[in-house]
């Protein structure tokens, strides 16, 4: 079953870091560029399902992802 995931990339200074919203556990994607961490975390993802099969999926009704910065 195919499922649209929302995918949180951030860029550090020795590369990106890329993990979904909505998955139950750790699943982490990294590379030296936006697309190579974005290719990461989706083989993660892949294999994160066929570990632990369908349920690692939270159920909720996540329609959009906001960014936002504060000072404190």
């Amino acid at each position: 079953m195919s499922k649209a995931l929302k995918i949180i990339v951030e860029k550090h200074p020795d590369g990106y870091i890329a993990y979904p919203l909505g998955m139950k556990g750790v699943v982490i994607g990294e590379g030296n560029t936006y697309e190579e961490a974005l290719a990461d975390v989706k083989s993660a993802i892949q294999f994160h399902i066929e570990t632990f099969g369908d349920d690692t999926y939270e159920h909720s009704d996540l329609i959009e992802t906001f960014v936002a910065e504060v000072t404190v």
